[in-house]
């Protein structure tokens, strides 16, 4: 992929989920598809049974495609990165796990998303969570500075997702892992078909196939690595558990 059209599908999901943002920020229930849509259509709802407390708007902005949280089993004391931090629920949701002495960040691109989240922080009251703006290709922190990283449904829709891999290993500890949700491909479904089945900056169009994923994270260094899947997302798409170790 040239660097133009990277550009031109990293500004369209920017776009995206600004519009999003700025539904959320209005009262509006919205999906991963359509601001000006109802909840209903996203590619798989994320299932959350731990909100009470968090704001609403946190908790209306879940775009994602599954619980990242609860697939990293988070403990206290532990530094978490969420790649795609959106509207900010599952930073919250991990500040509450890693407690007082942990720490959760949030990397979003998206100023709109960004400023959402940080006023839902602030709503809750949260003191170890901070959010930073960047690109999950080139993660704003240093080496080995994370023991968790996580994400819900947005890994997929990066143009160069050996960079997202390659710097989600760099800024792991030795022995940190990886536990995200991501909306994946069956191995036999081509890229036309999965351009057929949604927009670039849709959930499913970029999403990779199974074994994609699993040769990408192994390139990277990851080992433990299982991917399981979950919802069924569209015709030969699914949401998927996927979870990798840095050795």
């Amino acid at each position: 992929m040239v660097s133009a059209d990277r550009d031109e599908i990293r500004a369209a999901v920017a776009a995206r989920y600004a519009g999003l943002a700025r539904a959320v920020q209005a009262g509006r229930a919205v999906n991963d598809g359509d601001p000006d849509a109802g909840p209903d259509g996203g590619c798989c709802a994320p299932e959350y049974s731990d909100t009470a407390g968090l704001p609403e708007a946190a908790v209306r902005a879940s775009l994602g495609c599954g619980n990242p949280v609860a697939v990293a089993d988070l403990r206290p004391g532990e530094t978490v990165l969420d790649l795609g931090s959106g509207g900010g629920i599952d930073v919250l949701l991990s500040g509450c796990r890693v407690g007082p002495e942990g720490r959760a960040y949030g990397l979003d691109m998206t100023v709109e998303m960004l400023d959402l989240a940080r006023a839902n922080a602030r709503a809750a009251g949260a003191r170890n969570v901070e959010f930073l703006q960047g690109q999950i290709e080139a993660i704003p922190l240093p080496d080995s500075s994370v023991d968790v990283i996580i994400s819900n449904c947005v890994i997929n829709l990066s143009t160069d997702r050996p960079a997202v891999f390659a710097e989600s290993f760099r800024v792991l500890r030795p022995g940190g892992r990886l536990g995200v949700t991501d909306i994946l491909a069956e191995d036999d479904l081509t890229p036309a078909e999965r351009l057929e089945r949604g927009a670039q900056a849709g959930c499913i169009a970029g999403a990779p196939s199974f074994s994609e994923y699993r040769d990408g994270l192994t390139r990277a260094g990851f080992t433990g690595i299982t991917i399981t899947p979950a919802q069924q997302a569209g015709d030969g798409v699914h949401s998927a558990i996927i979870r990798a170790v840095r050795p």
